[in-house]
């Protein structure tokens, strides 16, 4: 019963982090919604901000300019900061304080010397291994690869093959490029995943296709399909996996996104150079647990993650477009911290777009509002994060000290029950590590603390046990020989009042 109540208390407390902000309110100063994040329950619960809105840039802010609709941003290994103003038709560069432009790109020198224009851009990325960039021009129909002087290297175009539907155009959104320098992109139009090429720009099919969310209508097509003719078979509607909405790399793996509200499988992936799916077996939510209600429309609305993006410590940032937040996760994807949300003042978001991380910040780009939000890593963040990397690096003994102060800062903070239950268990603390798991909803950690506590307990007391069992052998056997006598006398008894 106490439980609950304390349940009941922790949703009435959240419900005014969770309430929807209306969008017609005026700019005002301060956070534009209540931090949290969920509990073992998978209930909404008021939580410590990792981040906090510390400013939104403009094109003027840069001095180059209003945005017009910016739809990417990306910032490279030293900090300089890509802005795909696709409306204006143009890349521009800033450095990672955002404080003014470094340069635009808008003309590019092809091998020729002929000069080209971009057109309605959508995606960039700056390899690390080789330093060209690589540019998603979308209306034009191309990949770009150019140097940072603005002289293209390679012009890729429709692939001419029998893989690629020669019907579909060829609509690049976004592109990365992995060490070995192949180039991925994904297409507007395309829902077998991401067009792959190799570095000297040939067609090497497709990468990390979504699957079909296995509904019932799916299964029921499925069956009837086996006592079909292969005319009908022909003429019926099929069944396709959504698109590819956005992606990241990330070392050896590349991680993908997709923006469907209908589907719940796929909606964040991590992909080997296979293209297998490392949290496929995962059971994991991305987004908010439930769908948001919105009493200003009266409607309800499911995450759609519209961008991906991995930090260097490993976290995986997700941007939702519903709710104007940011979902940061560990690398094992543990919830770390929810950020932003729909709203006017700094901090919230019309339409986000793109999101990008770079030392202790996050960058949120909004097509509508035409701004870049920078959010800025909080102490308790900060405090999250260091017990986080010690963690994940298996230092689990050494992350305890900080999640301690995590939970002594937010007892709401599910995360740390979990880093503080492995921390104790492999200090071999395991009645204490058995307390924070089951608070954490921990079952692994639960069970391998309960074995350990067993065998600690039997070696504590294996000599009373001894003891105990010599004794209740040795009672055992005196007690089957006082039966034996028992019986035994009966048997005289027996014998001697026959005689008589």
């Amino acid at each position: 019963m106490k439980t609950k109540l304390k349940r009941c208390i922790t949703v009435l407390s959240a419900f005014a982090a969770l309430a929807p902000v209306n969008v017609s309110l005026a700019v005002a100063a301060g956070e534009p919604a209540e931090s949290y994040s969920y509990d073992r329950w998978g209930d909404a619960v008021p939580s410590q901000a990792g981040y906090t809105a510390e400013r939104a840039v403009s094109g003027y802010d840069l001095k180059v300019g209003a945005f017009d609709n910016p739809s990417d941003i990306f910032i490279d290994s030293s900090g300089v900061v890509y802005i795909v103003d696709t409306g204006n038709d143009r890349i521009v560069t800033a450095g990672a304080g955002l404080d003014a432009s470094e340069r635009i790109y808008d003309s590019f020198t092809m091998p020729d010397g002929s000069k080209t224009r971009l057109s309605k851009p959508m995606g960039v990325y700056v390899s690390a291994e080789n330093g060209y960039m690589y540019i998603a021009d979308t209306e034009n129909s191309r990949i770009l690869v150019s140097d940072t002087d603005g002289y293209i290297q390679k012009e890729i175009l429709k692939p001419e093959s029998e893989v690629y539907d020669q019907k579909r155009t060829f609509l690049p959104q976004r592109v990365v490029a992995d060490k070995a320098g192949n180039i991925y992109t994904v297409l507007g139009n395309i829902t077998t995943g991401a067009a792959m090429f190799s570095p000297d720009g040939d067609f090497m099919g497709f990468y990390g296709a979504n699957r079909v969310e296995a509904t019932a209508k799916v299964a029921w097509n499925y069956f009837r399909g086996i006592f079909m003719s292969d005319e009908k078979k022909a003429l019926r509607k099929r069944t396709v996996p959504t698109g590819i909405t956005s992606f990241d790399i990330d070392g050896d793996f590349i991680f993908t996104c997709t923006s469907s509200a209908t589907q719940s499988t796929d909606v964040v992936k991590k992909l080997n150079a296979a293209g297998k799916n490392i949290f496929a077996g995962l059971d994991v939510s991305f987004g908010d647990h439930k769908p948001m209600y919105d009493s200003s429309q009266n409607k309800l609305y499911s995450t759609s993650i519209v961008d991906i993006d991995i930090s260097e410590d490993g976290c995986i940032n997700c941007l939702d477009f519903t709710t104007g937040r940011v979902f940061q996760y560990d690398e094992d994807c543990n919830l770390l911290f929810i950020t932003g949300a729909i709203a006017k003042q700094i901090g919230g978001f019309d339409h986000a777009t793109a999101v990008e991380s770079f030392d202790d910040r996050l960058y949120v780009l909004d097509s509508s509002k035409d701004t870049v939000t920078v959010f800025r890593e909080t102490s308790f963040g900060e405090t999250v994060h260091r017990a986080a990397a010690l963690y994940n690096a298996g230092y689990y003994e050494e992350a305890l000290d900080p999640w301690e102060d995590v939970l002594a800062r937010d007892g709401n903070y599910l995360r740390a029950y979990v880093g503080v239950a492995s921390a104790l268990l492999r200090k071999g603390d395991y009645k204490e590590a058995m307390k924070y798991a089951k608070l954490a909803d921990a079952g692994d950690i639960y069970n391998k603390a309960f074995e350990g506590w067993r065998r600690e307990f039997l070696r504590e007391h294996f000599t009373a046990f001894a003891v105990a069992a010599v004794l209740l052998v040795a009672a055992l056997i005196a007690l089957e020989r006082y039966r034996r006598k028992r019986r035994a006398l009966a048997n005289t008894v027996e014998k001697e009042e026959g005689r008589q």
